[in-house]
């Protein structure tokens, strides 16, 4: 498992090496207060895109434990979560970059950014929940049921932009096309997410049978 997941780590950083080149020699978007500063985007959506897959990813294991009570699905989906927390507070960060150029302020109270730091803040109660709870068994459980219930915020962020009024842009409003470069981008985190879960659950399981 460690070799598969040493061969997804060096795929994924060959395509990301490929695609931040190919981003690199685009040319500046025609719109006005874009310029360069668009190029954020090929850092911004694929840690959005790995931290939605990571989080739904954590909610269907979360079901399939509470179906199943085998502890390994509690493993895959706190392993998940860590990497979803992980990539969409790098999302946050890389927005915010993104709203000082576009809208001179880090902060706009825009619907995505607001909705993504409710997801945020979710996400940060269930590591909270798992920390405060010793027993495994009992862990998994509490810690499945609120991640199921957390998932809500994961489609409200998606869609806020389109109930609300927002400021956010979408892709086509740069005025380029990036699909190849950006998909390569989004391609090598979601193989570093799979590398990571390959990784990070084998040592999981290894610290549960120490501590049983």
């Amino acid at each position: 498992m460690k070799k598969i997941a040493g061969i997804l780590m060096i795929l994924a950083l060959i395509l990301f090496a490929v695609g931040i080149y190919k981003a690199m020699n685009l040319p500046p978007s025609p719109e006005p207060t874009l310029r360069n500063n668009y190029r954020i985007i090929f850092f911004h959506l694929p840690s959005a895109i790995t931290s939605f897959t990571a989080f739904t990813v954590t909610m269907i294991s979360a079901i399939v434990f509470l179906r199943s009570r085998d502890i390994k699905w509690d493993i895959i989906a706190s392993s998940s979560a860590k990497v979803g927390f992980f990539m969409i507070t790098a999302a946050l960060i890389s927005g915010s970059i993104w709203a000082k150029v576009a809208w001179g302020s880090y902060w706009n109270w825009d619907p995505r950014e607001t909705t993504v730091l409710i997801l945020w803040f979710a996400y940060a109660a269930y590591f909270a929940l798992r920390a405060s709870i010793d027993d495994a068994e009992e862990k998994a459980k509490v810690s499945s049921i609120f991640a199921i219930f957390a998932y809500v915020t994961i489609p409200l962020s998606y869609i806020s932009t389109r109930i609300f009024f927002s400021l956010h842009p979408s892709t086509a409003q740069i005025g380029l096309k990036i699909g190849m470069p950006l998909g390569m981008v989004i391609t090598a985190f979601l193989l570093m997410y799979v590398a990571f879960m390959i990784v990070d659950t084998e040592i999981s399981k290894i610290e549960l049978k120490i501590t049983q």
